[in-house]
């Protein structure tokens, strides 16, 4: 069964959400970050120079640090968001290396109706980013517009397939003359 994630009516200021998956970033990942953005500070995707800076090894691209945590959230937060509308006050609170793994929590400190969209909500929510160590990395504030449980509910329909699977999945006598 798919995750169909939370729905407006589905969140209560206080509510904390230990978001269930956790993401090691890789060298690649650092890497194709820092280039696909054109960032050209070394200090992310050259060994040599930043083996001499203070932290003596490559630092993580701090927008793939805030791209990961957002994602991470996704499931808890916005898998039925109708747009994100901001974030604020991000805070980068400790370097992230290659090798660590982060993982996310967020509380939801703000619902209120959208005035724009009656089919949706906004959900406020104040979001932080830990390492495998638990040390928090990174967090910000974030508000995001969410479809109530009908309208969305109505958007997310599996195709109907022209052939029930089941049909397909019969074994047949295929005998070889």
């Amino acid at each position: 069964m798919r995750n169909e994630g939370n729905f407006f009516e589905d969140f209560v200021v206080s509510q904390v959400f230990q978001h269930p998956l956790g993401r090691t970033i890789y060298d690649a990942d650092n890497a194709w970050f820092t280039l696909l953005t054109m960032n050209t500070n070394e200090l992310h995707f050259n060994a040599d120079f930043a083996s001499r800076s203070e932290h003596g090894r490559e630092l993580v691209n701090s927008g793939l640090t805030v791209a990961m945590i957002l994602g991470i959230s996704v499931s808890d937060i916005s898998q039925n968001a109708v747009a994100n509308l901001g974030w604020d006050e991000i805070r980068l609170v400790a370097p992230v290396f290659v090798g660590d793994t982060l993982y996310g929590e967020s509380v939801i400190t703000d619902l209120r109706d959208s005035k724009s969209r009656p089919y949706a909500g906004i959900v406020s929510c104040f979001t932080r980013g830990i390492n495998q160590h638990g040390t928090e990395v990174l967090n910000y504030r974030r508000s995001v517009m969410v479809y109530r449980r009908e309208p969305g509910s109505a958007a997310r329909q599996f195709p109907f397939p022209e052939t029930p699977i089941a049909e397909r999945a019969t074994p047949h006598d295929e005998s070889i003359s």
